[in-house]
Formats: C-alpha cells, structure tokens, sequence
C-alpha cells in the first residue's frame, strides 16, 4: 500500500455472494468510507445505493469488469481486493476470473475470496492506517 494515503480497495462479488458483500461492507462503513473504492458494475452499485459509499464503478464481472479491475492492479492503482466468489456455480467468466486472481499473486496484491480473509485483510489495513496516523 502507499505510504499511508487512502487504501485502495476493489470490491467484487458474484450474484450468490452480493448480499454477503453488502453485510461485509456494512461491517467496516466507517473504515471503507476513507479508501477509494473501485468495484464491478452491480455491486458497486449496491454498495452505493444501500450503504451511501462512493465507488468508482466498473462493467459487470461477466462483460469485462474483472479485467478492468485487473488493469487497475498492474497499473499499481489497487492495494488489495475483496472478490467474495461463489465456488458453487459455475461462472461464464471463469477465465476473467482467473486472470484477476492470477495478476493479485504476479503482482503480490492481498486477495480475499470469503468473508474470513476479507474479515482479516480489512481489520489489518485499519490497524497499519491506525498505526501510520
């Protein structure tokens, strides 16, 4: 993460597991309310529409929003992500998917794919942004 600005957060979840990103995100209001948000296209727009953050909105996951996201991190403009995906159901996009995931661990960026590891990046980032002011 830069040294102490906003962290930079995407925020992503697939249709099974939006409400659970809504839950998550309503966990850490305050918290997220200082970071820079990017999601993809409808939960960004849940996340705006039902918890008043401001997101910087991306396509859906399955038209392109995944790699938008994806361009984001190599471009260095995303400390770490939040994708809340359902292994359950096969997604159209799995390769989008994969390639996102992938460019997290090229590019060596946290990325947390259920609510515990969300739960845990989240909670340390507000302690290394405590611990920097």
């Amino acid at each position: 993460m830069t040294k102490m600005t906003q962290p930079r957060i995407a925020l992503i979840a697939h249709d099974k597991k939006k409400d659970d990103m809504i839950t998550l995100a309503a966990e850490y209001l305050e918290f997220l309310k200082g970071c820079t948000l990017s999601a993809t296209g409808t939960t960004g727009g849940r996340l705006h529409n039902e918890l008043g953050l401001k997101v910087e909105r991306k396509h859906s996951g399955p038209v392109g929003g995944d790699l938008q996201i994806g361009a984001q991190l190599v471009n260095g403009e995303i400390d770490c992500v939040i994708f809340l995906r359902d292994p359950m159901t096969p997604q159209p996009h799995e390769p989008d998917i994969n390639a996102l995931v992938r460019a997290c661990d090229v590019h060596n960026i946290a990325c947390a794919t259920n609510l515990s590891t969300a739960r845990l990046v989240l909670n340390q980032l507000m302690i290394s942004r405590a611990g920097a002011a």
